[in-house]
């Protein structure tokens, strides 16, 4: 599957993948966030076990063409927060749009941040990644919107000075692991969305209870201009070498889908304020009043 060429765009995912089809009595993914949430008070933080830890041996940053995966091996677990089991986290991956557009998959109020960040977690029971399609609660994933300031994310770092190692398909190289909490705005991790959806690439399987996160992850220009510039979709040697760019799956209809803020959640104050992505002090600011 593709997301720059005319034949090949998400539109037309069903043409090859059935399940891409959106249907009026599904949940597809990605969806806009407004304000016609239900605030659900038993919604309070997950519990991300080995996240604040080093894991040891090492993790694998991966171009495959459609994205670029961090694989983080064994070692972290998501569970609490309203999931209904244990999910072992698996990788993370990035959507970000071009040089001069944005590109998260979700949206606030019609608004695109530059890029989104989604922490993959798989259902501790099925015993590998097929299987967990087949459950409609099969992967639990973490979105984090990506925003952009002028200093750089050292902990980001991590991982956008390696990007230069996975720049073409099929490339990759060893990460040094890290605690994945430092690259999360772990002071808000209470402030979230919820919903059951489905992934926003083929087969768009029915598989996904999602966890949007209401305060986004801060990036440089620099950082973020890295992956819309100096990643590309093919492979070195190919003739004619493609930007990725633009690697989101369009917004879907919520229909009859609930989408729930959770206990601490701003019910998207910050959008209401602001028709875009706030700057970090005012973000500061809104979180300190309470809600």
């Amino acid at each position: 599957y593709c997301y720059d060429e005319p034949h090949c765009d998400p539109y037309s995912w069903g043409d090859s993948f059935p399940s891409c089809h959106p249907l009026l009595e599904r949940c597809h993914s990605p969806i806009n966030l407004d304000h016609q949430l239900v605030r659900n008070d038993s919604l309070g933080p997950l519990h991300l076990e080995g996240f604040d830890a080093v894991q040891p041996g090492h993790w694998t940053l991966e171009n495959d063409g459609h994205s670029v995966l961090l694989q983080v091996g064994s070692g972290m677990a998501v569970s609490g927060g309203g999931l209904p089991d244990v999910y072992h986290t698996i990788q993370l991956h990035f959507h970000w749009g071009g040089l001069a557009t944005n590109g998260s998959e979700h949206t606030v109020d019609g608004r695109r941040y530059p890029m989104e960040m989604h922490i993959v977690n798989m259902k501790s029971v099925h015993p590998n990644e097929s299987a967990a399609l087949d459950d409609p609660t099969g992967f639990a994933v973490l979105g984090f919107f990506v925003d952009v300031v002028y200093a750089d994310n050292v902990h980001f770092g991590h991982i956008s000075q390696k990007l230069s190692s996975v720049a073409y398909r099929g490339q990759m190289t060893k990460v040094k692991p890290f605690p994945l909490l430092s690259l999360l705005p772990k002071h808000n991790m209470s402030q979230y969305y919820r919903y059951s959806g489905s992934l926003t690439t083929p087969p768009c399987s029915q598989a996904v209870v999602w966890t949007l996160y209401e305060v986004p992850i801060y990036i440089s220009w620099s950082q973020l201009a890295q992956f819309t510039s100096q990643i590309f979709s093919t492979e070195e040697d190919a003739e004619q070498v493609t930007p990725l760019q633009n690697n989101f799956r369009h917004v879907h209809p919520t229909f009859s889908c609930t989408v729930s803020a959770s206990r601490d959640a701003g019910l998207l104050r910050a959008a209401a304020v602001s028709k875009g992505p706030l700057p970090l002090f005012w973000c500061f600011l809104l979180n300190l009043i309470p809600g």
